[in-house]
This record gives C-alpha cells, sequence and structure tokens, in this order.
C-alpha cells in the first residue's frame, strides 16, 4: 500500500488543526505532512503525532511531490493556489466555496457519491449544513424519490469560525461584532451576504449543492438558515415531499441500516438528536421522523451533526481516504 504525502493549507485554523486530528483518528498513512498558514505564522512550529513540523507560506513550487492538498483557508486562497497545487501533481480537495458549483469540479459526500472523486484532481468539499442533510436525504430520494426539500437550518456558531465563537463565548457584553447581534441573546435569521431574491447566500448555497450532489436538478428547494446561540453542531430540520408510498417505520428502519446515520427516534423517552451527541463526532444523527400533517406525501426529519468535523475536516479527510483506497484497489 502506497504510503502518500499531504499537505495542508490554512493548518492554524479551525478546520485546518481539526484536519490533523482526523488523520491521526483514522491511522492515515503517510510519508510527509507540509504545513501551509499565514505570513505571520511562517517559522513556527506545530507538533503532530510526536514531531514537529514548520509552519510554511504559498509559493510556486511548494506543491511538489505532493500527493494531496487539503485546503481550508478561505475561498481566495484557493483560487489563487488549488489549480497550482493540481499542476504541480497534487490532488486538491478545497473546503472553500470557490469551486462548488463548477461544473467540472465534483462535490462529494463519501456516503453519497464517491465514485465521483475518482481520478479527479479537484474535489469540492460541500457546505457544511449540506452535507449532514444529503446523506438521509440520498437516502430518501434512493428508495421513495424526492419532489421538493424545504430546509430549516439552526447553525452553530462555530460554522463562522473563531470570530463566531468569540462572539459567544466573551463576557460582560463584550463581544467581537462579528454577527450583526448579539448572539448570546438572540437567533440570527441571516448567514451570508442577502441575493436579490431574498435568501441568503447560505440559502442558495443548500439548494444548488443539494441537487448537484444528489445528481438530481428537478428537485425543488427551499431553505431559511438561522444561527442559533450553540457552540458546535449545526441542527436541520428537513420537510421532504416524496414520489412513493411510505411508512415512517419503513423510514426508519432503512435510516438505521445505513453507514454513518445513528437514528435517535424515541421522542417518549426524550431521545432525539442534539449537538450533545453530535460533537465530536462522525456520524449524522436524526430524529423526530414523522409524517407531515399538511401534505399526505411529506415526512418530516431533524437532522443534527458536527459542523467542523463532518461538515468540514472529516468529510474532507474521508474523501482523501476514499481516493487512496480506491487508488490502491486498482
Amino acid at each position: 500500500m502506497k504510503n502518500y504525502n499531504i499537505a495542508i493549507v490554512g493548518a492554524t485554523g479551525l478546520v485546518g488543526s481539526t484536519f490533523l486530528k482526523i488523520i491521526d483518528e483514522y491511522n492515515i498513512s503517510f510519508n510527509n505532512i507540509k504545513l501551509f498558514a499565514s505570513l505571520k505564522s511562517k517559522g513556527k512550529k506545530i507538533t503532530f503525532k510526536n514531531k514537529e513540523y514548520s509552519l510554511n507560506i504559498l509559493e510556486d513550487g511548494c506543491f511538489k511531490n505532493i500527493d494531496f492538498v487539503l485546503f481550508s483557508a478561505g475561498g481566495a486562497v484557493s483560487k489563487q493556489y488549488a489549480k497550482q497545487a493540481v499542476s504541480e501533481g497534487a490532488i486538491v480537495i478545497d473546503n472553500s466555496s470557490a469551486f462548488r458549483m463548477d461544473e467540472n469540479v465534483p462535490l462529494v459526500v463519501p456516503e453519497v457519491n464517491m465514485s465521483d472523486a475518482y481520478q479527479k484532481n479537484l474535489i469540492a468539499n460541500p457546505n457544511c449544513s449540506t452535507i449532514q442533510c444529503v446523506v438521509p436525504l440520498y437516502v430518501l430520494d434512493n428508495n421513495f424519490g424526492i419532489e421538493s426539500i424545504e430546509y430549516n437550518t439552526y447553525q452553530a456558531v462555530s460554522g463562522a469560525g473563531i470570530k463566531g465563537i468569540n462572539d459567544l463565548v466573551s463576557s460582560n457584553g463584550k463581544f467581537e461584532k462579528h454577527f450583526p447581534y448579539d448572539i448570546k441573546e438572540t437567533c440570527i435569521p441571516h448567514i451570508d451576504m442577502f441575493m436579490e431574491d431574498g435568501y441568503t447566500k447560505e440559502e442558495h448555497k443548500m439548494m444548488n449543492e443539494t441537487r448537484k450532489i444528489l445528481h438530481n436538478d428537478n428537485i425543488l428547494i427551499s431553505a431559511t438558515c438561522v444561527r442559533v446561540p450553540v457552540l458546535n453542531s449545526h441542527a436541520v430540520s428537513i420537510r421532504v415531499v416524496l414520489k412513493n408510498d411510505f411508512t415512517v417505520d419503513a423510514i426508519r428502519n432503512i435510516m438505521k441500516s445505513t453507514k454513518g446515520i445513528v437514528v435517535l427516534d424515541e421522542p417518549e423517552n426524550n431521545i432525539y438528536p442534539t449537538s450533545i451527541q453530535a460533537n465530536g463526532n462522525d456520524n449524522i444523527f436524526v430524529g423526530r421522523i414523522r409524517k407531515d400533517k399538511v401534505n399526505k406525501k411529506a415526512v418530516l426529519l431533524y437532522v443534527v451533526s458536527d459542523n467542523i468535523r463532518k461538515g468540514a475536516a472529516s468529510n474532507t479527510v474521508q474523501i482523501m481516504k476514499g481516493i487512496m483506497d480506491y487508488e490502491n484497489s486498482i
């Protein structure tokens, strides 16, 4: 089995540092890891698996002899350097929104469409909220067909990075003002910029990315994305109109048999998904499965997942591992 050289761009950030944690947890074999950060971090060191690694800056030729580059330094950095990494021989998995809707770049969640990533040199990691939703939606689409989806998200502050966390945990009324209102005091129905149609960019991401990942441009989708005063792990209430008849028990049993999904659905015992179960976990938790009272063809789900892990770092590393396994099998 081949050992690979891996690079991480944005190694000191919230997601970048989690890449290292996941690589360690998954026992990913590698020859060397090269870490990149901003100019202010040049020369500093990070200890990983009892070895010190110096932080490098991005420049011409910096990706030579690298097999995989994991990007999590924002869209501007990805747009500037991802294709350079590809030209220097690496496979790039990008965690920003830079390439997600590029028709030539696969948008991948391993439980759904891992094969889209094979023999590709640039792969996009989806939006965090999209990732946790498309896995149960893929199950529903395969078994019953989907006509439409309605998303209502409850997104943790960690989805906005360190600045978002600081707004929640700061004391004495002093906060970073990353959010337009004090997140300690209110939910905020505003994630990313507003577009001309009244939806936010985050909502457009969820709608467009879902169709792309499921390979179905005909699904009707709407979304409302809300930031909530929770530190980590996003929740999403999903209403799905199905094409074929279903029972709640059938859906529950299919979800239970799906890799990556944990069903918590005993409301009579207060058992349902929460951020408490999801934190630090790579599974997607599904519960509150019930028939819609308005449309007998619709089912309601409540889905929770760790947005820093499965919503970002773990999904990226899982894509890399899937490609490694594929290359070693052929």
